[in-house]
């Protein structure tokens, strides 16, 4: 039987379907249609709802139950590779080459898949956010080298991520281990990762049910906070300072 998805009207701030509605199989499939304007996707990811879809496809859009939530508390690296970082001349900063990260995300193969979702329009429509202050891309660099790093939408006080790319050996970890320390630092609690995999996991990713999750995204993204380029606030973090962690044991 052929799949019926609501379709999305053409005006981009109209709401998005209850996400309760969203298929059980393929799991969280919602809607289908609309564009990937700035008003539209920052009202999907608001309502809980993000955008995945391959080159050919119409664009689809998702809202998985259950949800991959990482704590900001509760992100870990292994003590074998913190043991690495002693030695790490690495440095962490945000938002200095967003199209870079975002096209080495769209590059990195990923097992099982034989294209990307990161296709040129959300590159283009994810490089628009950014230009607003809504996506943020966290970079990791040996000297001048891009070795790590990842992307996503902040909206309040709630952080959603779309994608990490490793260049070089632990680089995603680092991305994501350093934007959870500064995020703790200013407070924010969650990071959604979308859907789960075994590496989520082990980095302490937790699958929450859909509904929780939705409470989260409502009282988080409204939470002030002004829009803008995250280049001064995050600073320069070295990737020898995130050793000293005490979230959690390993």
């Amino acid at each position: 039987m052929p799949i019926r998805l609501p379709a999305l009207p053409a005006d981009s701030r109209a709401p998005f379907p209850d996400p309760r509605t969203a298929l059980r199989e393929p799991d969280g499939l919602l809607a289908m249609g609309g564009d990937l304007s700035p008003t539209r996707l920052l009202n999907a990811y608001a309502s809980g709802v993000f955008p995945w879809y391959s080159e050919g496809q119409p664009l689809l859009w998702w809202s998985p139950d259950p949800r991959t939530v990482f704590r900001i508390d509760a992100v870990r690296l292994s003590s074998r590779f913190r043991r690495t970082l002693r030695r790490s001349d690495w440095v962490v900063t945000a938002d200095t080459a967003f199209a870079q990260v975002i096209d080495a995300c769209a590059r990195q193969p990923r097992p099982g898949q034989p294209g990307t979702w990161i296709t040129a329009d959300m590159q283009a429509a994810y490089g628009e956010l950014h230009r607003l202050g809504h996506a943020h891309s966290i970079e990791v660099r040996n000297g001048t080298e891009l070795v790590g790093g990842l992307y996503g939408v902040a909206i309040g006080r709630m952080f959603f991520g779309e994608s990490m790319v490793s260049l070089a050996s632990g680089g995603s970890k680092v991305a994501l281990a350093a934007l959870a320390r500064r995020l703790h630092e200013w407070g924010w609690p969650l990071l959604d990762a979308q859907v789960a995999n075994p590496h989520l996991l082990t980095l302490g990713a937790s699958l929450w049910p859909r509904e929780r999750f939705l409470d989260e995204v409502r009282e988080l993204t409204g939470k002030p906070t002004s829009p803008g380029l995250w280049s001064s606030r995050f600073g320069e973090l070295p990737a020898c300072e995130l050793t000293r962690q005490t979230s959690l044991p390993d």
